[in-house]
């Protein structure tokens, strides 16, 4: 069985939208899970974020950050359809009534779990503030992509300050600890933000989740590739998380990790883009 995609956006120019039917998906996912998705019969296993799962269809968020990205983006059309997708997998976030919930995000899989944890978050009758980070004006998602229509508050700023505030949501999580608008913190994106947001938090003893899925492999345990220090344990991101208290985390190990197929990763881009090139594609 092949997965339809039935909508795809560019959201800048480095990341776009993609649009899935998994009816079985987006009748069990809840926020804090991912996905699985496969290209094609011999095509890598990549752990996503989900933006949207609803009317039988799963809507993500992706980067043409690598090969299989950029193969999805430069060769696979509205009513194509994907190999495989397996999923809901990972444990979700306990939706429950908080208080004040900040969700903080400044990349592509942290912006999509924005929109998805507070729509549940404001459901479960908190109050929702969202802060979504971007580089430049450029790099900011048309607004019906934004995380605006669920959130109380929308923080929106880039590090150049060309639109919104010029900063980071590090800037803007700091200012409401400050006036003590905050009863916990939800986060994903880039590991390096997360690791200063858990500093940030940590003397306040705001509860502070965030994401780790950014260092999958397989995604479902059998590589072990996602293994981090969580406290005096051993934790699995794809079966333990994706989300975890960030103040047990070990993000030097985390940071680490992250980094460790980066040439196989930018070896296998560089030939993609050659072929590419030579099928006069870009």
């Amino acid at each position: 069985m092949g997965y339809r995609i039935t909508a795809k956006q560019d959201l800048s120019p480095i990341d776009y939208f993609v649009e899935v039917e998994a009816p079985h998906i987006a009748r069990a996912w809840k926020p804090g899970q991912f996905v699985v998705f496969i290209l094609h019969e011999r095509g890598e296993r990549v752990p996503m974020s989900v933006y949207k799962a609803e009317n039988g269809k799963i809507g993500m968020f992706i980067r043409k950050l690598g090969k299989t990205s950029l193969q999805l983006y430069y060769e696979f059309n509205v009513g194509d359809e994907l190999y495989s997708i397996v999923g809901p997998l990972g444990k979700p976030i306990k939706v429950k009534h908080y208080g004040n919930v900040v969700f903080a995000s400044d990349a592509v899989c942290g912006q999509a779990e924005n929109y998805a944890t507070l729509k549940a978050m404001k459901e479960a009758g908190n109050y929702t503030i969202s802060i979504q980070s971007f580089e430049n004006k450029q790099n900011v998602y048309p607004e019906e992509f934004l995380a605006k229509p669920v959130a109380d508050e929308h923080y929106l700023t880039t590090e150049d300050g060309s639109v919104g505030r010029k900063g980071h949501y590090l800037d803007v999580v700091k200012e409401l600890i400050e006036r003590d608008r905050v009863d916990i913190i939800f986060a994903g994106g880039k590991l390096g933000s997360l690791a200063k947001l858990a500093e940030l938090t940590r003397p306040y003893g705001i509860p502070t989740i965030t994401t780790v899925r950014q260092i999958m492999v397989d995604g479902t345990g059998m590589c072990g590739s996602c293994r981090i220090l969580y406290g005096d344990e051993i934790k699995f991101a794809c079966r333990d998380g994706p989300m975890f208290d960030a103040h047990k985390v070990d993000w030097e190990d985390v940071l680490r990790r992250a980094n460790r197929f980066l040439e196989q990763e930018k070896l296998a881009k560089e030939r993609y883009l050659e072929e590419l090139r030579a099928r006069g594609v870009i």
